[in-house]
């Protein structure tokens, strides 16, 4: 596995060590030894999540509050996402700024977002599969989110907005007030 800073602070792009063969492929995908080595953390996680979705869906962006903030591990099984996360974290130099990186099933890569993060998505094919490590029980109560068309982000999700498919939940979250 091999390890690349992004250019937030905290966050990480994780690349397995990948065997192929005749016969298909192995590899790793998590060892948490390896995993707090490289990204020098003490990360615990305590849940794994999944969604299947289909191409124009965009989930996001999310996060935890307080306590209950989540540290995940994301990456996609199956199919190709837009990954995307935001800095909300406001005494770190990268606060407000955000990243965005192409993650599927073929790459295998995988991000690591840390707590005080916004998170989200957008699905680039059908039937994709998207997977995720949290280092928090969620909690219904400290939800959280940034309003995806935020124009302070100006963030470009890779779908066309007449092809976008939100929750109505995401369609009315507050933007980000940057000061």
């Amino acid at each position: 596995m091999t390890i690349e800073k992004t250019p937030l602070n905290d966050c990480y792009i994780l690349q397995p060590t990948i065997f192929s063969d005749d016969r298909g492929y192995f590899f790793e995908r998590f060892n948490a030894q390896k995993f707090n080595t490289l990204t020098e953390t003490e990360t615990n996680f305590v849940q794994d999540n999944q969604a299947k979705s289909d191409y124009g869906v965009v989930r996001g962006l999310h996060f935890q509050k307080a306590e209950h903030a989540q540290a995940k591990l994301v990456s996609v099984l199956q199919g190709k996402v837009l990954d995307v996360v935001v800095d909300l974290r406001k005494d770190s130099s990268t606060y407000g700024q955000s990243f965005s990186i192409e993650l599927s099933g073929e790459n295998q890569t995988q991000l690591f977002v840390p707590r005080g993060f916004a998170h989200g998505y957008s699905v680039l094919e059908n039937d994709s599969v998207f997977f995720y490590k949290c280092d928090n029980y969620y909690h219904k109560e400290s939800e959280g989110g940034v309003y995806y068309a935020d124009e302070n982000l100006a963030i470009d999700w890779q779908v066309p907005a007449e092809k976008m498919i939100l929750s109505e939940k995401d369609k009315m979250l507050p933007r980000l007030i940057l000061d």
